[in-house]
């Protein structure tokens, strides 16, 4: 098992992933809508 320490890191680095995810997944679908929106007219 970790100890405290291991799993403070842990879920520091957890918790910076899934906002780079949230950020990169709103980032592609703003760049998919103008890529539309540019094709599309």
């Amino acid at each position: 098992m970790a100890s405290g320490m291991d799993m403070k890191s842990a879920n520091q680095t957890y918790d910076s992933f899934i906002g780079f995810v949230k950020f990169g997944t709103i980032a592609c679908l703003a760049i998919g809508a103008l890529v539309v929106l540019l094709i599309s007219s």
